[in-house]
């Protein structure tokens, strides 16, 4: 193999991780089988990704953070433990306060991807995935 012919095929492998980080990922994306994270998952943590979804009302008024879910919720799926964490919601963490939009209305969700199990130390919410820093809209 020459030296083009072994540049385009790095080329090639790495453009499928290049093009999820900056296309919206759906929520299943992050989830592999049982409890574990996708491989997409893994190779995504620390960088920043937008994720396609829905706003579930928040917990508290004046709240930094919320659910995003796969499909509209009329009611916030909060977990008592990190066991019971759904594999089709991601706690989203805002540096403002979150101004909430309408459950039905589909948004983007962008921050940096962070895994594993986290307790909000302020509400006590249980999260196995997270964005933070992130924006929406």
């Amino acid at each position: 193999m020459d030296r083009r012919s072994f540049m385009f095929s790095a080329a090639a492998l790495a453009t499928p991780s290049l093009l999820s980080a900056a296309e919206p990922i759906k929520l299943r994306d992050l989830y592999g089988a049982g409890r574990e994270f996708s491989d997409l998952a893994q190779e995504l943590e620390g960088q920043r990704i937008t994720v396609t979804g829905f706003m579930a009302p928040p917990l508290k008024a004046e709240s930094s953070f919320f659910v995003l879910t796969k499909l509209p919720m009329a009611v916030c799926p909060f977990c008592e433990t990190e066991a019971e964490w759904p594999n089709d919601i991601l706690a989203v963490y805002t540096k403002r306060t979150v101004k909430v939009i309408p459950f039905n209305v589909k948004i983007d969700t962008a921050g940096t991807l962070s895994l594993g199990g986290f307790k909000d130390p302020d509400t006590g919410f249980v999260s196995r995935v997270r964005l933070l820093d992130a924006t929406y809209g």
